[in-house]
């Protein structure tokens, strides 16, 4: 498909180009008039330009799926990927801009050069721990809506998942204890989100390459600092065995087959396994299925709930363009969550279904629709 088409995606002119008239009026000397009066207001640039309706997909190419730190041209596609995805679920046109730099100051001076161009900020395959300063810095300095999807996306998708995984086991989100294995980007914000949705910080265990994130160890940077501080209220420390025994919610956003049945069976009464890593998730579906876990959802989509950015960021954009939002707020996320969540029947659920499939049209408008109220109440 790639070689065929020489990549995923092209641009179209929406206009006719055919008669000099058409071209006066497209280009010179009829584009000054517009262009005169995006300069005595910028504001006019998001409905008389493709500002309005475009996203720029931006990576540095330092951690792509799981293949890690390989350069910008190889994380071409996978932005031209997302691009696609902006197009097909959302209608919104998007740019792959991929970065020959993967310092944290002169990505930032790039983004903001380039952002004029743009409606809002989609940061991608970006590396932890840089990816947090870059997204804090553009998200204030920027008056446009910044998001890094690894991050936010990922944890919005995991909150309307665990929502409807705790309606099956009939748990509440302040009481269950809950395992991250990984302690990156997207474990690190998916921990915030779940907690702002109410799960009781005390009561989520995090866990690095290194075991379990404790506040007596002395190698952890900033952030896992501040993991360290906030979780793991019983203060125990060892491998992620230890820190599944008795968990009612085990995910894993780490890597493949670090998970064993007999620990899913050292869990709580029903647990729910999360095994994200994708290609090879943590503990293999059809391993965790022959365990007591109630509910298990993967990062595949050859397996039933699926946990996939699909369906949110391209609905978290819309909403914000369609809001004229000039942030992603804590507020406009929950409510993309919840959208998805309420997208599954309650027949559906019953049946063990927690997400809605990947390829669903609707829920880009659901959610879009969630966000922009969200935007607008805050």
């Amino acid at each position: 498909m790639h070689k065929k088409h020489q990549g995923k995606i092209q641009t179209t002119s929406l206009v006719p180009l055919k008669t000099i008239h058409d071209l006066s009026l497209a280009y010179t000397p009829g584009v000054a008039a517009v262009s005169s009066k995006i300069a005595n207001d910028k504001k006019e640039a998001m409905s008389l330009t493709m500002k309005g309706r475009t996203i720029a997909v931006v990576s540095d190419g330092s951690a792509v799926l799981g293949l890690g730190n390989i350069g910008p041209e190889a994380a071409l596609p996978v932005m031209e990927g997302k691009a696609a995805l902006f197009k097909e679920f959302a209608n919104l046109d998007s740019v792959p801009i991929v970065l020959d730099t993967q310092d944290t100051e002169e990505i930032i001076k790039i983004v903001k050069a380039i952002a004029p161009g743009f409606g809002g900020i989609n940061l991608e395959d970006i590396a932890a721990p840089r990816c947090f300063e870059v997204e804090r810095r553009l998200i204030k300095e920027l008056d446009i809506p910044v998001m890094h999807d690894d991050q936010h996306g990922t944890a919005i998708v995991v909150l309307a998942g665990l929502k409807n995984a705790l309606k099956i086991v009939k748990k509440d989100i302040k009481d269950v204890h809950i395992t991250f294995n990984g302690a990156g980007a997207a474990a690190t914000a998916t921990i915030d989100l779940l907690i702002h949705a109410g799960a009781t910080p005390k009561n989520i265990v995090a866990l690095d390459t290194k075991g379990i994130i404790h506040t007596i160890r002395t190698d952890l940077n900033t952030d896992k600092k501040g993991l360290a501080e906030l979780t793991n209220g019983r203060g125990i420390s060892g491998d992620l065995a230890v820190a599944m025994k008795d968990a009612d919610v085990f995910i894993g956003m780490s890597k493949g087959d670090v998970v064993n049945a007999a620990m899913v069976n050292s869990m709580a009464d029903k647990p729910i396994i999360f095994a994200l890593a994708n290609p090879d998730p943590e503990i293999k579906y059809d391993d965790a299925k022959k365990t007591k876990a109630a509910v298990v959802g993967t990062g595949r989509s050859d397996f039933p709930n699926q946990i996939n950015n699909v369906l949110a960021f391209p609905g978290i954009f819309k909403g914000a363009l369609a809001a004229k939002a000039t942030k992603i707020t804590t507020a406009m996320k929950l409510a993309a969550a919840d959208a998805i969540a309420n997208a599954v029947p309650k027949s559906a659920l019953a049946k063990g279904i927690i997400v809605p499939p990947a390829l669903d049209r609707n829920i880009a408008n659901l959610v879009a629709r969630a966000v922009a109220k969200a935007a607008k109440n805050n």
